[in-house]
């Protein structure tokens, strides 16, 4: 492999582009590019609005061909399987990132059962999967829903561990004036986003406070940049998703060091496994939620959680993906290698 010091130019497309505004829940997207770009790569981002509509797709696909015609980039990265279809026929090398309801199916914000257009969307998924020519899954379950010839990487959406780190649980709750001298749990997401089960985690604190007092905090419509503050501020983490890939809400709170109850689902055993002090439910039941958030409440103190994350540093997962492109055009970047690594090192000090 040629080590090349010309930067690789990446055409990223993606649907699920974040808007500014407080109830974006795909920074994970942005925030990789910015570290792809970060680290040497130059990075073309194509957003665009699908909302499961085909002819928005087929407008972007006109649109993308254009852009590709130009003979700009290397390679094009997508985000998520729907997006990856607006790359067929490819042009170019194709590094897809399938990030869970893409394979998994899509279910219903308001109802909660998975919609008619999911089988759609999970079929072309694995059309773009077999045409790809690197196919990247956040969770090592979602390997499952691909046939076994794929080869497929496994690279989980990284953390920004400057931004998510812990803060003096009293200066937190007087940022965000919580009360000092409560038990708080901390939801994060859309109370009735049917996926996130909101209610499921209401009822359990619920239950909860039968033997034991405490209050439920939903962070949700706040600043990105305050979850953070939420994780350091409250005594637990409850998370009641009935599907997911690799939850990032998850792995930030293990990086604060907030202790995490959780029902099973997405990778969520593999994170809190060995974890003295979080507590993986054995079903969905809110009598069992609330006998976790109690002994997690009743041991206090935070967690060591933030060692066991340091690896998904996502300058680290940053430097995979990077591999991924050098693999796929058979070249080697030493300068965004060296990048990643000083950057790293910082992160973690």
């Amino acid at each position: 492999m040629k080590v090349n010091t010309k930067p690789i130019r990446v055409l990223m497309v993606t649907s699920e582009w974040p808007k500014p505004g407080v109830n974006v829940t795909s920074h994970f997207i942005k925030r990789q590019a910015e570290f792809i770009s970060a680290a040497g790569v130059e990075v073309t981002v194509f957003p665009f609005k699908g909302a499961k509509n085909p002819l928005n797709y087929l407008t972007n696909w006109v649109r993308l061909r254009i852009k590709l015609w130009r003979k700009e980039f290397d390679l094009v990265h997508a985000q998520f399987g729907q997006s990856g279809v607006l790359a067929l026929p490819k042009r170019l090398p194709l590094v897809i990132t399938f990030r869970g309801s893409d394979l998994l199916g899509t279910i219903s914000d308001r109802t909660g059962h998975y919609m008619l257009a999911s089988t759609i969307h999970r079929f072309l998924s694995r059309l773009v999967a077999a045409h790809a020519d690197a196919v990247i899954v956040v969770a090592e379950h979602m390997k499952d829903q691909l046939h076994p010839s794929i080869k497929t990487h496994v690279i989980p959406s990284g953390l920004d561990l400057q931004l998510f780190r812990p803060t003096e649980k009293r200066i937190a709750r007087t940022r965000l004036g919580l009360p000092l001298d409560e038990k708080l749990v901390l939801f994060v997401g859309r109370m009735n986003q049917a996926r996130k089960r909101g209610h499921l985690a209401q009822r359990a604190v619920e239950v909860l406070n039968q033997s034991m007092s405490a209050k439920l905090v939903v962070a949700w419509r706040v600043p990105h940049t305050d979850i953070p503050l939420y994780m350091s501020a409250c005594d637990a983490l409850v998370f009641t998703s009935m599907q997911e890939g690799s939850p990032n809400v998850v792995k930030e709170a293990l990086a604060c060091n907030l202790p995490v109850v959780s029902v099973p689902v997405g990778d969520v055993a593999t994170r809190l496994e060995g974890i003295e002090g979080c507590e993986l439910c054995e079903d969905d039941n809110p009598e069992a939620i609330a006998g976790a958030l109690k002994r997690v409440l009743k041991r206090g103190g935070r967690v060591q959680g933030r060692e066991s994350v340091k690896h998904l540093d996502e300058n680290v997962t940053t430097g995979q993906v990077l591999k991924i492109y050098e693999t796929v055009l058979g070249r080697q970047s030493a300068p965004a290698k060296l990048r990643l690594l000083k950057r790293a090192a910082a992160a973690n000090r």
